[in-house]
């Protein structure tokens, strides 16, 4: 085995598994493979011949048994995941869970995650109920369960395999990773990030995997299982890594790509997790969490991820009307395709609170009627839980506060409300 400066050498397990569980009240109406048969024309190959093919092979099985035959589901952890009421309700009267496993070995595609995804959803689908991952603690609705398996391109979305949780302490945030293993790779973290960098440092990790799990399934693409993958030591994380995990590959921007060093962070506990660590590259001066902002501000350059005020003031208030005075002209050359080569419009729209109106940007992909602009979110919101970077939003033109044209260097024309908020003439206190 080779090891260099340049690469760091990652452990491969020798196989990998998967679980899902579907609770019921009762016994299945159908079989597992009577399930998967109805999915026919709904389901792209080949994730439906392979789901088929698994159930004939001993690489999975399906199991039906009583709910007491198996260790409470922790509630509490669920609920940290997005479980609802009524789906913890369900599961409270449950007697009965399909336990759908399967195995197999690393590489792409993981076969293993995806065939028993899919035929769990089968399952749940044919009771009317839920999916339950036990890896990732989350419960799945059948529809969402089926949208996360690879498309007739074979494309998924990374966010719905890997989550990034974070916590906090006296240093900063801790994220990490949540769905590295599934692939066989360890899970990323990053320590010390500083506190207002919460959503915008969760799209960076996961842009982050989805460049290196990239480099990881290259490595296993032999017919031999190696014993270690080389891991490049500086990973180089772009825009385009982010949009294309969060399924959104057209709205990747022209940001310049940053660079983040690669470490692995052996357990020292044998029962606890090994990290790969995201650290500043070497030589970098002043603190980790200095680097971390700079990193977010050249990926996410021109446009703040989540800008919200109480009330409108003078200079706010004849910036969105210039904002507004200016739709129906740069619709026209965005239709036209007269924008500057390398660029990117995007629109800011308000998002309904309870404190107040929360003010989100958006990629604008399609605009052909002027009351309807079809577009990816450029951030997380707080107010709507279903408004996520890269995912498709419909923004009324009557909601719109403010429009700019991108480059790699950030605003070039537009930005009318966020050139009065960087003036520091904030209408109002944050909210």
């Amino acid at each position: 085995m080779l090891i260099t400066d340049d690469f760091l050498p990652v452990p491969v397990p020798e196989s990998l598994s998967a679980t899902y569980l579907v609770p019921m009240t009762g016994l299945p109406k159908v079989s597992a493979k009577t399930a998967v048969a109805r999915l026919a024309g709904r389901l792209a190959e080949p994730v439906h011949g392979l789901a088929r093919q698994m159930l004939d092979s001993p690489l999975m099985s399906v199991d039906t048994r009583p709910i007491a035959e198996f260790p409470e589901l922790p509630p509490d952890l669920l609920t940290a995941f997005g479980a609802t009421e009524a789906q913890l309700a369900r599961l409270a009267a449950a007697s009965h869970l399909v336990v759908v496993q399967a195995e197999y070995r690393p590489g792409w595609p993981p076969a293993h995650e995806w065939a028993a995804r899919a035929v769990a959803a089968a399952v749940a689908e044919s009771v009317d109920g839920d999916v339950v991952d036990v890896f990732g603690l989350q419960f799945l609705d059948p529809a969402t369960a089926l949208r996360s398996l690879p498309d007739a391109q074979g494309r998924i979305r990374l966010v719905d395999w890997v989550l990034v949780p974070y916590s906090s302490d006296a240093e900063g945030l801790w994220f990490t990773t949540k769905g590295l293993r599934r692939f066989g790779l360890l899970e990323l973290q990053t320590q010390g990030v500083p506190d207002h960098l919460t959503r915008a440092w969760g799209a960076v990790m996961t842009g982050a995997a989805r460049r290196l799990l990239r480099d990881w399934t290259d490595g296993l693409s032999g017919e031999e299982v190696p014993a270690f993958v080389q891991l490049p030591v500086l990973a180089t994380v772009t825009g385009h890594d982010i949009a294309v995990a969060y399924g959104n590959p057209e709205q990747h921007g022209a940001t310049a790509p940053v660079l983040l060093r690669l470490e692995l962070d052996p357990a020292t506990d044998p029962d606890a997790d090994s990290f790969l660590s995201l650290r500043p590259p070497a030589g970098h001066a002043g603190p980790e969490g200095r680097y971390y902002a700079t990193a977010c501000a050249t990926l996410f350059a021109g446009i703040r991820p989540d800008v919200r005020y109480a009330r409108s003031g003078d200079a706010m208030t004849r910036a969105v009307a210039t904002a507004r005075a200016g739709l129906g002209d740069i619709r026209a050359r965005f239709l036209a395709g007269q924008l500057p080569p390398e660029t990117q419009l995007v629109v800011k729209y308000g998002l309904p609170g309870d404190d107040g109106p929360e003010f989100v940007w958006a990629g604008v992909t399609s605009w052909d009627t002027p009351e309807r602009i079809e577009a990816a979110s450029a951030s997380d919101a707080d107010t709507d839980p279903t408004v996520r970077i890269g995912s498709p939003v419909v923004v009324e033109a009557t909601d719109v506060v403010d429009w700019a044209v991108l480059d790699g260097t950030g605003v070039i024309e537009g930005g009318w409300t966020q050139a009065v908020l960087d003036a520091g003439e904030r209408p109002g206190p944050p909210v």
